[in-house]
């Protein structure tokens, strides 16, 4: 599900916050690092009981109509539509998703009844709900076609939820673009008659990229002073404490990925750094981060300091 440059992100943020802490360990941050990727999942299973409680709410509408005799309005109409996705249903009653979900006492949606009723009545007023509705007898494609443009146009951009994963857990922001894309994958091939289209992936599929990010961030830390004197020459007109805090961060860590990390081309680390600069640092860090390495990096070549392994690594 995580990519090599969300792993380097989450170095960074376990730096950065590293650097801000006092009397704090190394083991400490290396598990906190770890935590984190795992909460990528966590994230994933968070969105689809999303959907799920969606679905259930829907239901509890429907009953309280039928127990408070409430006149059958368009509104009912709809409900009733919505009640009936075959996608919906699936995923409310997916065994696994229920075990994972189960195992996972922390999401509980169903306590969030503000949220949902706003967030039903936004998905029913929609142009997109509309014209769903008019289909009358939708195939299991057009339901599947409008439970991905829902996801995409009214769930994932929403600033509720936004603020909600800001209050639960810091990292989701930053996961929720990535768990986001794999979201729209998966729904993109679900089959409502096969049980195994529904997708648990691990947060990292591969174990190296795991391991990759425990030894940089290891690196990083354990180097830190090393890393500062690098910087030292390099800033012109700008001392070490001046630095803004997360380009300096982000300088360290791609200093120790080009110095420490031979299988890596060095054109990799750049773009990644690069992008991750410009993403969550200050307006001009992009520039200011490219200036820096690019002197370092003619300074490491040139002192052959910089050895990577392999053809086309520099």
């Amino acid at each position: 599900m995580l990519t090599r440059r969300h792993i380097r992100i989450k170095v960074m943020q376990s730096v950065y916050s590293f650097s801000l802490g006092e009397e704090k360990k190394l083991d400490d941050e290396t598990v906190f690092f770890k935590e984190s990727v795992a909460q990528s999942f966590n994230l994933y299973l968070l969105l689809l009981a999303l959907l799920k409680a969606l679905k259930n709410f829907t239901e509890e509408q429907l009953t309280a109509y039928e127990k408070h005799q409430i006149n059958r309005d368009e509104n009912f109409q709809k409900l009733t539509y919505l009640s009936k996705n075959k996608v919906l249903l699936f995923i409310d009653q997916h065994p696994q998703l229920e075990q994972h979900l189960k195992n996972k006492k922390f999401i509980r949606w169903d306590l969030e009844f503000t949220f949902l009723k706003e967030l039903l009545k936004e998905i029913t007023s929609a142009d997109a709900f509309r014209s769903y509705f008019e289909t009358k007898e939708p195939t299991p494609k057009e339901d599947l076609k409008w439970v991905m443009k829902c996801f995409k146009e009214i769930i994932a951009p929403s600033s509720y939820l936004y603020s909600y994963l800001e209050d639960h857990q810091l990292t989701w922001i930053d996961d929720l673009p990535v768990v986001n894309t794999f979201m729209m994958k998966m729904l993109k091939q679900l089959d409502p008659k096969q049980s195994n289209t529904l997708q648990f992936p691990k947060p990292i599929e591969n174990l190296e990229d795991l391991d990759f990010g425990v030894s940089l961030l290891e690196k990083t830390l354990s180097k830190d002073e090393q890393l500062l004197k690098e910087l030292e020459g390099k800033t012109p007109n700008w001392d070490a404490d001046r630095i803004a805090k997360l380009d300096q961060v982000i300088l360290k860590i791609a200093i120790a990925e080009l110095l420490y990390f031979p299988n890596i081309p060095t054109k990799v680390t750049l773009n990644e750094y690069l992008e991750i600069a410009k993403d969550y640092s200050t307006p001009s860090s992009n520039n200011f981060v490219n200036g820096v390495l690019d002197k370092l990096v003619r300074e490491f070549q040139t002192e052959k300091r910089m050895m990577k392994e392999g053809r086309g690594l520099l």
